[in-house]
């Protein structure tokens, strides 16, 4: 039986066992181990080993080609080609005109990669800011990315998870663990990846069957959260023809990274059955949250069969679900930075750059009454998912048929405290269902001639739909004649948006000589969204003023796009290789789900349109010094026109989505690896990355208390609404420098054991989160540091390691709001400036692990 659905990079025997590492996050190391760039990446169904025409291990998304240069501790040294699948077609990262990083289920699980945010913690360029609201997640690439305010906004970065788009913010609680790699490919994406990749792709593989039965049990305890985690595998044959592989993990934190400083607060409630009313006051006590954040539980489940019963077909399924769990959900939010230095809405509280946040309780009287809350009133984010891929290739003598189906649903409820600050006169909670369905389909036909001219042509389709639900609570809001659930609501939305997609795409490949190749292509979309908004309910004394109350909002919105590229290849040398590229892509347009609606909001306040981005890049990547050291260096200049942006329409109390206008990212990137003969198990790799992205000529929303004097003048948004001209303004999480060096080392000791040890760094020049140009957004220069020491047997299969993270303890913002209550008289000129609410990177974290492989 040969199921060998993955390629490995390394050629070590026991390279295979190191997959399982968890995390899709490899993604990261991926940027930070420069030299391993590029391993298996798809964009649709993922390349198989037919069509790679390689036998390879299942662990990992990589294979050395270069069987004389192995890789590992007890290898001669020396660096192998990796062959990387792109372009859907073999190819090696020495050979392939991408700007793209790597990282193989070993690195994966030697610096414990764990989550898309320890992929960003690692990797120069990429950051991920999380978010209990909104569409739970920003992820921004050469500071390209969407702020998370808004849930009917996409990202910039495509997460695809085995050959599957992940389109939604909250793909940041799935499941990445037992992984057979994660590759960043950077810069527009559209060709391969369709619809919202315009800054990037975060691709990740999962681990097949292997050929023979193994299996790793593992336990781990991380000492300042006191997470308690497990985790295991079984994978093998179950018939000639039939593999199998089940993978589990499983957590609990019993102590905490975040501290909760807020202490118990008296909310007072008014009943206002009618408008005329008048009640007097209800003091409700919310108390402090008992939970001291992240307080996460996780499980984690995933089922893979693959099917081969002839040489030319085979077919995977894989099923997987999980249920993740934080209190409070905003245990990572901080009001860091305040143009006072205290807060605005609670005097005397100083604005610190600490790990704490201020959070209270809904008062357990009114949880109990309140839609989708906790009866006890805690502070809560839930999240559920489960999903199917279905995967089929037939292999002809030189064409290769892939088709993948894809059946994915998510759930996420939360109950939180939305002011941050703990005040005693601003008080804000809130409620929310959002549930979230998606099937695809994708068919794709490769040619494999042995001639200058070859295809690739694919087809997809998508089918999604949205749904949500949410409440608020605020303004001593009480109604005794409000429905069920409603009595201390303030307001409530309801949303759906129905999408589907239909696209087309294909490629042609001319090796004009043997040392050059013209590669043309492009992808046709076509998209739909039908989408309808409601606020079935407000409080009396809001209702008909503040809100408008059952007056449906509905937009029926499509969208068509054409993405060309086109790439031009030089081999030099077997070693040395150019290459120049033009590439453009397209992000949806959409509808904001979770905006407000008063009595006169237009439905196109709801709506924004598509963004695209446009640009060439270019590179040299060569081998040197008998293959011991890999030198990338790549070029890149990109404009993206109609960026999406969300924020707070102080006029209108509102969120609302718009395009912002142009703009341009420039910069150049450098890497190394050197892996030398004369000291084998020892490996050296950094970067350098210089990145200017700054907005065109773009009106757009001022930041919070923004002064004329600042450049926020009103009206210039919208009536009503004041605006600023962000040209020159440098877009959010976009610093000038960024850089990593990393170093490790394995040495056999005496008998059967192996010492190994790592360290991994890097650098981030100052630049601004926010994506209006806060000043007071602003996050300073930074280094971070991993590191790790291992020590295993190569006899009993037993490691026994000690990992490190963010050893440094740094402070990092990845994503900022305007807090609640702050930022008033915006385009004015007692403008105060609004308070930042940071959503913080974690904090440093040393956990002990010990592992099992059979």
């Amino acid at each position: 039986m040969s199921i060998d659905m993955a390629s490995t990079r390394a050629s070590r025997p026991d390279t295979a066992r190191l997959r399982p590492l968890l995390l899709a996050g490899g993604a990261l190391i991926a940027m930070a181990l420069p030299g391993a760039a590029a391993a298996q990446v798809t964009s649709g169904p993922a390349p198989t080993p037919t069509e790679q025409g390689l036998q390879t291990d299942p662990a990992s998304p990589a294979s050395i080609a270069d069987a004389d240069a192995p890789q590992g501790p007890d290898a001669a040294g020396g660096l192998g080609e990796i062959v990387v699948t792109a372009r859907r077609r073999v190819e090696t990262a020495q050979d392939i005109p991408v700007s793209l990083t790597a990282i193989t289920a070993e690195q994966i699980d030697a610096r414990d990669i764990t989550s898309l945010e320890r992929i960003a913690a690692a990797t120069p360029q990429l950051a991920i800011g999380r978010n209990a609201t909104g569409s739970g997640a920003q992820l921004t690439l050469r500071g390209i990315g969407s702020n998370s305010l808004s849930i009917g906004t996409e990202q910039s970065i495509a997460v695809i998870v085995d050959s599957v788009y992940y389109g939604q913010g909250r793909t940041i609680n799935e499941g990445f663990f037992d992984l057979a790699g994660v590759e960043i490919l950077k810069g527009p994406q559209s060709l391969f990846y369709g619809k919202n990749a315009t800054a990037g792709v975060i691709s990740i593989s999962t681990a097949n069957p292997t050929d023979t039965w193994e299996g790793m049990a593992r336990t781990s305890y991380e000492f300042n959260a006191g997470k308690l985690l497990g985790e295991g595998y079984v994978s093998g044959p179950l018939t000639d023809t039939l593999g199998f592989r089940l993978a589990v993990r499983a957590s609990k934190d019993f102590d905490s990274l975040f501290d909760n400083r807020a202490g118990p607060i008296t909310y007072n409630t008014r009943d206002t059955p009618t408008r005329a009313t008048v009640a007097p006051n209800t003091p409700h006590i919310a108390g402090a949250s008992p939970d001291n954040g992240p307080n996460e539980r996780e499980i984690l489940t995933r089922a893979t069969l693959v099917w081969e019963p002839t040489d030319r077909l085979t077919a995977t399924v894989k099923a997987n679900y999980g249920w993740n769990e934080t209190m409070p959900g905003t245990w990572n939010y901080s009001v860091f930075a305040c143009g006072t230095g205290f807060s605005t809405t609670s005097p005397g509280v100083p604005c610190t750059r600490t790990f704490g946040a201020r959070v209270n309780n809904l008062p357990a009287d009114i949880a109990a009454q309140t839609r989708y809350a906790r009866s006890d009133g805690r502070n809560f984010n839930e999240y559920e998912s489960w999903g199917a891929t279905g995967t089929l290739e037939y292999a002809l003598d030189d064409i290769t048929i892939v088709s993948v189906n894809n059946y994915n649903w998510n759930r996420n409820k939360w109950s939180n405290d939305l002011d941050y600050q703990s005040s005693p006169t601003v008080n804000i909670w809130g409620t929310e269902l959002s549930k979230y369905h998606a099937y695809s389909s994708e068919l794709r036909a490769s040619s494999d001639f042995d001639f200058p001219v070859n295809f690739l042509v694919g087809g997809y389709y998508q089918n999604t739909r949205r749904d949500f639900s949410q409440l608020v609570l605020n303004n001593g809001s009480e109604n005794s004649a409000a429905p069920a659930g409603y009595r201390y609501v303030t307001y409530a939305k309801e949303s759906f948006t129905d999408g589907e997609t239909l696209s087309a795409y294909g490629q042609l490949l001319w090796k004009i000589i043997p040392s050059i190749e013209v590669t043309g292509g492009v992808r046709y979309i076509h998209e739909t969204k039908d989408s309808l908004f409601v606020q079935p309910y407000a409080n009396p004394r809001f209702a008909g003023t503040n809100y408008a109350v059952n007056v449906p909002l509905t937009a029926d919105q499509t969208f068509t796009n054409w993405s060309p590229e086109a790439t031009v290849t030089w081999l030099v040398t077997d070693d040395i290789t150019v290459y120049g590229a033009y590439k453009t892509a397209y992000k949806s347009g959409g509808f904001s789900n979770s905006s407000i609606q008063t009595p006169v909001t237009p439905t196109d306040f709801f709506t924004f349109e598509p963004e695209s981005a446009a640009g060439f890049e270019g590179g040299v990547k060569a081998l040197l010094f008998d293959r011991q050291l890999s030198l990338n260096i790549g070029l890149y200049s990109y404009e993206f026109d109609d960026l999406q942006v969300t924020y707070l329409d102080s006029a209108l109390l509102a969120y609302n989505s718009v395009n912002a206008g142009s703009v341009t990212t420039r910069g150049v990137e450098a890497d190394f690896e050197f892996q030398p003969r004369a000291l084998p198990g020892f490996n050296l790799n950094g970067s350098v990355n210089y990145n200017r992205a700054r907005y065109g000529d773009s009106i757009a929303p001022c930041y919070g208390g923004q002064r004329p004097s600042e450049g926020c003048f009103p009206n210039l948004l919208a009536p009503g609404t004041p605006g600023q001209n962000l040209d020159g303004v440098p877009t959010s999480d976009a610093p000038l420098w960024t850089a990593s060096l990393g170093t490790r080392y394995e040495h056999d000791l005496d008998g059967d054991l192996v010492l190994g040890a790592s360290v991994d760094s890097r650098y981030s020049a100052s630049y601004l989160v926010s994506s209006f140009g806060s000043p007071l957004s602003r996050q300073d220069a930074y280094i971070n540091l991993d590191a790790s020491v291992r020590l295993r047997s190569e006899v009993s299969g037993l490691e026994l390691a000690l990992i490190g993270k963010n050893l440094t303890n740094q402070f990092i913002v990845t994503g900022v709001n305007d807090a609640s209550g702050s930022g008033s008289g915006t385009g004015t000129v007692n403008g105060r400036i609004a308070d930042q609410v940071g959503f913080l990177a974690m904090p440093r974290t040393v956990q002990l692990q010990l592992t099992w492989r059979m």
